[in-house]
Order: C-alpha cells, then sequence, then structure tokens
C-alpha cells in the first residue's frame, strides 16, 4: 500500500447522513423479536408439562388397569404430536433467532444442529413446512383411528384430508420455488458466473 493509500485510510469517516442513522436504528429494531422466542421457550415448557402429565395418563392406564389398544396408540398419538410441535417451536427459535436476530456463534459445538450451518429464510420456510406435515398427519392418523366413532363424520374427514394435501402441496411448491431460485444464484468463488473448473489453470513452477 502506497503512501497515498495509507493518507486515504487514516482519514477520519464523514458524518452519517440521516438516512444511514435511519436505516441503522431499522437494523437495530430486530432485537424486538426478542421477546417472541423468549415467549415461544415458555410455550415449549408449557408443551413439556403437557408431555409428562400426558405421560403419567398412560403409565397408570397401562399399569393400573386393561384399557381398549386404541385408547393406548391415541394417547401415544398425542405424545408425538407433542414432541413434534417441540420440534417445529426449537426450529422456530432457534433458526428464526439465526436467521432474523443474531448469530448463536456455536460453530465448533458438539450439540450444533447440522442444518443451522446452512439456515436461510427459504430453508426455515421448507423445514418448518415439513415440520406441518408431520403434525398434520398425526393429527389425520387419530381422526383415522377414530373414524368408527359416530362422532367423526365423513364430511370431517374428508376436509381434513383435503387440508392435509394441501399442506403438502404447500411444502412442495416452498421447496421447487427454493430450488429454482438456488439454481439462480452464481456460484462462489466464480468470476461472473463461471465455474471455477472451467477456468484455465495456471501452470505450476517447481521450487
Amino acid at each position: 500500500m502506497g503512501p497515498a493509500q495509507l493518507a486515504v485510510a487514516r482519514m477520519p469517516a464523514g458524518p452519517r447522513s440521516p438516512l444511514t442513522r435511519v436505516g441503522y436504528v431499522m437494523f437495530l429494531s430486530r432485537w424486538f423479536q426478542v421477546p417472541l422466542y423468549l415467549g415461544l421457550i415458555v410455550a415449549q415448557i408449557v408443551y413439556t408439562w403437557r408431555f409428562m402429565v400426558e405421560l403419567a395418563h398412560l403409565v397408570h392406564l397401562g399399569f393400573a388397569g386393561s384399557p381398549p389398544e386404541t385408547t393406548i396408540m391415541l394417547i401415544v398419538l398425542g405424545l408425538v404430536d407433542v414432541v413434534m410441535i417441540s420440534n417445529l417451536l426449537i426450529m422456530v427459535i432457534v433458526g428464526g433467532y439465526e436467521t432474523f436476530v443474531s448469530r448463536l456463534r456455536i460453530e465448533g459445538h458438539p450439540d450444533q444442529p447440522q442444518w443451522l450451518s446452512h439456515v436461510n429464510a427459504n430453508v426455515l420456510k421448507v423445514k418448518l413446512a415439513m415440520a406441518i406435515i408431520g403434525i398434520s398427519s398425526i393429527h389425520l392418523l387419530q381422526i383415522f383411528i377414530n373414524a368408527a366413532r359416530p362422532a367423526i363424520t365423513d364430511r370431517e374427514l374428508l376436509w381434513k384430508t383435503l387440508i392435509h394435501l394441501t399442506f403438502v402441496v404447500s411444502a412442495l411448491a416452498l421447496a421447487l420455488i427454493d430450488r429454482i431460485m438456488a439454481g439462480g444464484r452464481p456460484l462462489q468463488g466464480s468470476n461472473q458466473g463461471e465455474h471455477p473448473a472451467d477456468r484455465p489453470q495456471e501452470p505450476r513452477v517447481a521450487a
């Protein structure tokens, strides 16, 4: 770096424009989302308590009596439903905070989720859609098990099946859109879309 460049680098930065200050305040507004994620942590605590209550009920029925197998199955599906909703909350809390608020800085931690290293808004939406499909599948299976009961009508069964299929189509559409957008992005480390393998290799000089 020459003397002229050093002089330019040492020059004090000029005053910030009002637009720059407004933009910085808008950037700081992302911290207003922190109470929202803390509220989701409280919701996860509530789901944990509900899981333990349902588990105690299952243990009481399993060892203190002889309930029908359908009843046990429905309680187990309810427990699986709580776990899947809890997983959905974790993805929203961790992935949303990492994407929209601040870096978690847990690189190298042995418990770091594999999907967190490449998470972005599009990936997060696809994963959330897949989690919602799993939750909807559990609810639909519960409806199928109770289909013989008079309370479950054919109309309700049809509509819930259509809603589940809507979730599936929406997830496929999100995944397809993300794939199309990923295919249109320029490769990292390339020069104006040129693939690194297409560049002419420089001759190596023996030492």
